[in-house]
């Protein structure tokens, strides 16, 4: 009887299917093999150390993705990012904006590279262009597509690039800073915009996101503006209570805010790579 029952259920299971088994096609997860490097480069004499991400089990070139760091310098936090977006299948290149890979750990230290490189955006711009130049260089990478994100410091620095009438097929700002002392005219920006704003960042006052949301609509830039309420400085970074402590700095993660914004970009860029 025993032997009867399991034949009897083999049976059922086969001629009716199982409603636990896997399709075809997540019985098969999609090979990434993921290879990072440390890269050197220079502009204007100056050494410059980058890391490139891509998914070598990926034959074809695909879209670039420069991101900038935050005032910190380039350190592991924009290296994780730049393999995030190698994990969704482009290309990505965590520049250098301060030379020979010069990180800062204490605000102090911060604040003087930032404004070093904030005092002098001529340098600034032929860094991000001699990052934006090794990129597409690149064997992966489809030179004609490319965007760039930037966290803090770094979403200033992109958006300064799109004012500046870059041909990037888009740039995101991540809790950047959005004031400027060369706003942009109507006509001057060329590339589509997407901002991620924390509604609570004490860092961008009331009157500098009424400026740059004035100063988009009348450059007639194309510019999608989402702020998270409740998301204050350095939202997306899950260590930076720490730092937020230690430093006496308003600074915290916030995880619904970071994975809505991730989530964000990623539509992002399918939208403005695929045109």
């Amino acid at each position: 009887m025993r032997s009867l029952m399991i034949l009897l259920m083999t049976f059922l299971l086969v001629a009716c299917g199982d409603d636990t088994s896997t399709t075809p096609e997540e019985a098969k997860p999609v090979a990434k093999d993921i290879r990072s490097e440390i890269v050197t480069y220079k502009s204007g004499g100056v050494l410059l150390r980058g890391y490139l991400v891509y998914d070598a089990a990926i034959k074809e070139k695909r879209p670039g993705v420069i991101v900038v760091h935050e005032w910190w310098g380039h350190n592991q936090y924009v290296r994780d990012r730049a393999h995030m977006l190698a994990e969704l299948g482009y290309t990505a290149f965590a520049l250098d904006m301060y030379g020979d890979g010069r990180l800062a750990r204490h605000p102090k230290n911060a604040k003087k590279f930032m404004m070093k490189v904030l005092n002098n955006m001529r340098e600034g711009e032929r860094r991000f262009k001699a990052a934006r130049d090794y990129l597409e260089s690149h064997q992966t990478t489809l030179e004609d597509k490319t965007a760039a994100i930037g966290y803090c410091f770094g979403g200033g620095v992109v958006l300064h690039m799109a004012r500046k009438g870059s041909d990037l097929k888009g740039v995101a700002s991540f809790h950047g800073s959005l004031a400027t002392k060369t706003p942009a005219k109507a006509g001057d920006i060329n590339t589509k915009i997407l901002v991620l704003h924390g509604a609570d960042d004490p860092f961008v006052k009331p009157e500098h996101l009424d400026g740059f949301k004035t100063e988009m609509k009348e450059a007639g830039a194309d510019m999608k503006f989402v702020s998270y309420p409740g998301a204050v400085h350095s939202f997306t970074r899950p260590d930076v209570d720490k730092i937020g402590e230690e430093f006496n700095l308003p600074l915290a993660y916030n995880e619904e805010a970071d994975k809505k914004s991730w989530k964000e970009l990623q539509g992002f860029l399918k939208r403005i790579f695929s045109q």
